[in-house]
């Protein structure tokens, strides 16, 4: 991975860190809340450990689908993952996200740092989409 662009976006979630770690971590629960609206997520795949690989379908609004997929680096339960990130849009680059969730009594908070991005509009896009993701967690765990 070469140096490139970070990004970071913040969330708080009204429900324990366990709760919220689980539904980042969970394939069943990622397929309920994963997308920014209107983008669903059509399938997902989780093998938490270290060196277990992760994969993410995207449906987008047109019909078209977009695979995110990458490695678990780091899994400190319920503290903090780190995983590399690769999208199948043809751009040939990895990145890497590191997710902390932080326990403030009964509320979490979520924070994605997102390094390692090839350019601006590119970092532009997934903040976008790091925001619409954290919104759709939140309504799925808050209203659960």
């Amino acid at each position: 991975m070469t140096a490139g662009i970070a990004l970071v976006a913040r969330r708080k979630i009204r429900a324990r860190i366990e709760r919220v770690f689980e539904a980042w971590t969970s394939a069943e629960q990622l397929r309920a809340w994963w997308g920014p609206r209107p983008v669903t997520c059509a399938d997902a795949e989780v093998d938490l450990r270290v060196g277990g690989r992760y994969r993410i379908v995207n449906a987008l609004p047109d019909g078209g689908q977009v695979t995110i997929q990458g490695e678990f680096r780091v899994i400190e339960a319920p503290r903090k993952l780190v995983y590399t990130w690769t999208i199948d849009d043809g751009a040939p680059s990895t990145s890497l996200v590191t997710v902390k969730f932080e326990a403030l009594g009964d509320e979490t908070e979520v924070i994605v740092i997102h390094e390692n991005i090839a350019d601006e509009a590119t970092r532009d896009s997934h903040e976008k989409g790091w925001s619409g993701c954290l919104d759709g967690l939140a309504r799925e765990i808050e209203t659960a």
